[in-house]
């Protein structure tokens, strides 16, 4: 879980960040897409018209269940 520390301790992270093989969330796009629609993953924040990211809070929380 080494990954998990590198995440801030709060605010906004994007995708990028998150996934494999930069972040702690072993999934692809398409799957991670796929479970923001159905709710399996945390709802993204839409912070500019091109910009999109989670809040640190969601992420942690999502590792701490064990759902990733």
């Amino acid at each position: 879980m080494s990954t998990f520390t590198r995440l801030p301790d709060s605010g906004f992270v994007r995708l990028s960040s998150i996934l494999a093989p930069n972040g702690p969330i072993p999934v692809g796009k398409s799957t991670w897409w796929a479970g923001v629609k159905d709710g399996r993953f945390p709802a993204p924040v839409k912070l500019g018209p091109r910009i999109t990211a989670w809040r640190v809070e969601d992420i942690r929380s999502l590792i701490d269940r064990g759902v990733a």
